[in-house]
């Protein structure tokens, strides 16, 4: 054995006696062991040297995907690394996918990531791979939308949803194109209320899809809607952007002209209520949200925002009406079971505001709000 390199955690090493007849064995028409290029070889957590006693298949592999994952190390070895470990995980894909979904699932978006980042260094373009990262990305923004939305307009999960934006886009880009990643872009930005690009997505997704394809009808559908009720309106776009730079006012005055061309489209009461609600015009906000579900707009984010209006208002009775609503609809939205927990300190009910804390806590053990407002009533 003969040691050439270590990086991190990582040694470089010729192949071992005790593995070279293994090894040997993977040798096939595909694929062949050079026994000139050393192996990246991870060491355990807590150990600073490599015993060679203990060396297995999963620390080769471990080093080999550090090393692929990486892409600037000994970048010449990097095509037969990639090679060598589906010679020896050949289901390396669905095993990594369904570990990354899992992780995902569970709140670790991180470790999710980074699954799924070993599985972009194998398969660098594989549509499958980048259309389960831009997924993960998004939970992973709207889990810390959820998490921020109770201290005022937050902005630290602004830059969650700009790096699921961009793993959309370079998603897109690809050549040929994968008809799932236009058809799950297109609720991302339906999401986000980018109107313009959600339409340009569903519009590619049905250039794609077949003739008897129910997602191409669920798509041409939103198209309908998107046209019919001018979403697609560069005055709708900018007025949400504007909002969620924190400019209340300057969406207000935008949003005013949308509704004017389209006053039986819930989406510009919604927005003209946040902007209000924004400037603390309580009574003004909660007529907007109750405009919007009028006109069909009777979403969970509506009627929470209605809600706040109305504890605003002191009218608590209808605010846990609307509350329990949206709840209903959204059973774990953070947001809500907040404001339950809010609304109940305000009725003096401190065991039940706890209670709902507390569920809060169990949904997202980190959110700040939740642990305040623990304290504040003495759990």
């Amino acid at each position: 054995m003969s040691q050439n390199l270590k990086t991190n955690s990582i040694v470089f090493l010729s192949v071992p006696e005790s593995l070279r007849g293994q090894i040997e064995s993977l040798s096939h028409d595909d694929f062949c062991i050079d026994p000139g290029i050393p192996l990246p070889v991870e060491i355990p957590d807590g150990e600073e040297t490599l015993n060679m006693e203990e060396l297995t298949w999963e620390m080769i592999v471990s080093g080999m995907l550090r090393v692929i994952t990486d892409g600037k190390e000994n970048s010449e070895w990097i095509d037969y690394y990639r090679r060598f470990v589906l010679a020896v995980r050949p289901a390396i894909m669905g095993e990594f996918t369904e570990a990354a979904i899992m992780k995902a699932h569970n709140g670790d978006f991180d470790l999710a990531l980074e699954i799924l980042d070993s599985l972009r260094g194998l398969f660098p373009a594989s549509p499958a791979v980048m259309l389960n990262r831009a997924l993960v990305l998004e939970k992973k923004a709207s889990a810390l939308e959820q998490r921020n939305a109770a201290s005022a307009e937050s902005a630290s999960h602004a830059a969650a949803w700009n790096a699921a934006d961009s793993a959309y886009t370079e998603a897109l880009s690809l050549h040929p194109p994968f008809p799932d990643i236009a058809f799950n872009a297109g609720f991302f930005y339906l999401g986000r209320r980018d109107f313009c690009r959600a339409r340009e997505c569903f519009s590619r997704y049905v250039g794609y899809a077949g003739e008897d394809s129910r997602k191409k009808e669920k798509a041409l559908s939103i198209i309908n809607d998107i046209d019919r009720s001018g979403l697609a309106d560069e005055r709708f776009s900018n007025a949400w952007q504007l909002m969620q730079q924190g400019d209340a006012a300057a969406g207000m005055r935008i949003i005013h002209d949308f509704i004017e061309e389209y006053p039986g489209v819930w989406n510009g009461w919604f927005v003209l209520g946040w902007a209000l609600r924004c400037q603390c015009r309580w009574e003004d906000a909660a007529d907007s949200f109750r405009k919007a579900i009028e006109l069909g707009g009777g979403s969970s984010d509506t009627r929470n925002e209605l809600a706040i209006c109305l504890m605003e208002l002191s009218d608590l009775k209808n605010a846990r009406r609307e509350l329990e609503a949206a709840l209903h609809d959204d059973p774990e939205n953070i947001k809500i079971i907040s404001n339950l927990g809010v609304l109940a300190l305000k009725n003096g009910n401190n065991d039940e505001a706890a209670a709902f804390f507390r569920t809060v806590l169990e949904l997202d053990p980190e959110d700040p709000i939740a642990k305040k407002y623990l304290q504040g009533v003495g759990c």
